[in-house]
């Protein structure tokens, strides 16, 4: 995501690169840059070349070195595997070689997997189904007519320098690479064209009869209609070797890759997209940063004024989430300004505090504190390069962020104040939806403990050991996990007949990746969960029951199979 006001993220700090990405893309487009870094890319048509690898929330871009041209070279949608290949490579040499890190992105040709979800869908409900992307988008984003969109303004051309803050090309001892000639801008060339290498002059044909022309073009149509009725994907591969040491390009892209399969999963479902759709375009262009900055100062210091009752505070922080779902810039002011964050923190630890103490909860208490949780995990989307974010929950030794997981844990068991108007079935849908929503959260949280982990600097301590030791202090820490444990048990087992929604997707999705982690990093939450639930995941829980329960269009799917087969390899054979 850009930076449109002060506050730059470290991941963005080229000015030049930053100067043609605000000046050759709409700003719903250039909103959406994560982060961008240097690197040699290696692909079937790209070898060598020292670029720029641009992330944003939907795909990876290439622009050359210096920028001239924005190219779009992999989609999310069509990943399947993002992996950090222990190498070091040939062309490279001295200290660029030893600290060199090798990012392998394996996907799916984009038209290949097109036709094959089309394919599918005939195969499925016996009428194809309309996926225009280039109208509306991906998973029901809009997909603004932009230089990123693939319209014929894609490719700018621009007469910069070198940035400074990038190293030479030359120096790591690539090949010298010209920039392409400048053509039309209705002729520009891609970088990931689809165009084959020329073949000699005897091997060519002729297209310059019309007949000859003819006879091609109906074989082109009979070999893509063989390629579709196939349904055969076609896998292939962008290497990027970043030079940096203190390169976070691996990390950037993993944590773009999982905000858009949980993102394009949960606007499947039809009231989700109603209530929390993005900002479309044409709002998006209307609203400044100062006037976002105007609206979120209003809403809290409304929020954090002395003296609101239940209903009001609960009215305000239902707009507050709201807003923080739809403008991506809020949730950013959150973190920048941290007082409502830390207000919300005291809040529901204060409140619950005594709740814990005799195990009685009212259902006003779970309603508003599952209101405070939900909206805590909205502002954790998405922002994971904003260096407030991290700045706030790092301060004291993580006092904020110990506060917060410890607010998060409590007994599936406990006991619920009976209240007149509302029934038993409805206090165990209220503990349960707090449940989930504290998992949802506690997820979010080991996605930034992750990237601490894999990060060498000294001063980012908060990784997932560090979340899970802290964890250890509460004494309702085991039951809370049985119970998580025991929800994907019954979410995957026979038990469960329809297929999952995608809420349930994601949910699952979020309390898998919350028991992997506690295998992989804390040894006495590894044998409860070994000793505990060994059997019942032998028995029950299987790959294939994910792929029976979780439609295959959903993005999640796929790498919910994978998460599935490494949790039953810890527990089954560890």
């Amino acid at each position: 995501m850009a930076l449109s006001a002060p506050g730059t993220s470290l991941s963005r700090c080229n000015i030049k690169l930053e100067s043609f990405l605000k000046r050759n893309t709409e700003r719903a487009v250039y909103e959406r840059i994560r982060a961008y870094e240097p690197c040699v890319v290696v692909s079937d048509t790209v070898k060598r070349v020292y670029m720029h690898a641009v992330l944003s929330d939907e795909r990876v871009y290439l622009t050359e070195f210096p920028p001239r041209t924005l190219t779009p070279a992999v989609s999310y949608r069509c990943v399947r595997d993002i992996q950090l290949i222990n190498d070091f490579p040939e062309f490279l040499s001295g200290k660029h070689r030893e600290r060199c890190q090798h990012i392998r992105v394996t996907y799916i040709r984009e038209r290949t997997l097109e036709k094959s979800l089309q394919q599918r869908d005939i195969r499925r409900d016996g009428l194809p189904a309309l996926r225009s992307t280039a109208t509306h988008g991906v998973n029901g984003y809009p997909a603004p007519r932009s230089l990123l969109d693939g319209s014929t303004d894609e490719v700018q051309m621009l007469k910069t320098k070198r940035s400074a803050s990038c190293p030479n090309p030359e120096t790591l001892g690539l090949p010298k690479v010209p920039h392409p000639p400048s053509y039309p801008r209705s002729a520009t060339p891609s970088v990931f064209s689809s165009s084959a290498p020329s073949s000699p002059p005897d091997l060519r044909m002729n297209f310059s009869d019309p007949n000859q022309r003819r006879v091609g073009s109906v074989l082109t149509r009979l070999l893509r209609r063989d390629r579709v009725s196939s349904g055969e994907e076609k896998e292939a591969e962008l290497h990027l070797y970043t030079v940096s040491p203190r390169s976070r390009l691996y990390l950037h892209l993993q944590s773009a890759w999982n905000s858009y399969i949980i993102r394009s999963t949960l606007i499947l479902d039809p009231l989700y997209r109603q209530r929390c759709r993005p900002l479309t375009h044409s709002t998006l262009a209307g609203i400044s940063w100062e006037k976002t900055t105007c609206l979120f100062n209003q809403l809290s210091s409304e929020l954090l004024q002395a003296g609101n009752n239940v209903e009001s505070f609960y009215l305000l922080l239902q707009e507050l989430k709201t807003a923080a779902h739809r403008d991506v810039m809020l949730r950013r002011l959150f973190w920048r300004s941290g007082e409502v964050c830390v207000f919300l923190v005291q809040f529901l630890d204060e409140s619950l505090l005594s709740c814990r103490s005799v195990s009685v909860y009212t259902a006003d208490q779970l309603l508003l504190g599952t209101l405070i949780v939900q909206t805590l995990a909205v502002m954790f989307r998405d922002t994971d390069f904003e260096p407030a974010r991290l700045n706030l929950l790092s301060a004291d030794r993580g006092a904020l962020a110990s506060r917060m997981l410890l607010s998060l844990i409590c007994d599936p068991e406990l006991q619920i104040k009976k209240q007149a108007d509302i029934t038993d079935c409805q206090l165990q849908d209220l503990l349960a939806e707090y449940l989930d929503a504290s998992c949802s959260l506690l997820f979010e949280l080991l996605l930034l403990g992750n990237e601490a982990s894999k990060c060498s600097s000294v001063e980012n301590f908060l990784s997932v050991g560090w979340i899970l030791r802290v964890l250890q202090q509460d004494p309702n820490l085991l039951p809370y996990i049985s119970y998580q444990a025991q929800q994907v048990v019954l979410c995957l087992s026979e038990l469960h007949d329809s297929p999952l929604t995608p809420l349930q997707s994601v949910l699952l999705f979020q309390r898998c990746r919350l028991l992997l982690a506690c295998l992989q990093h804390d040894t006495q939450l590894a044998q409860h969960l070994h000793h505990h639930f060994r059997e019942e995941f032998r028995f029950a829980v299987k790959p294939s029951c994910v792929e029976e329960k979780l439609p295959p269009h959903f993005p999640i799917s796929r790498p919910m199979v994978h998460l599935v087969e490494q949790i039953l390899n810890h527990i089954l054979h560890q």
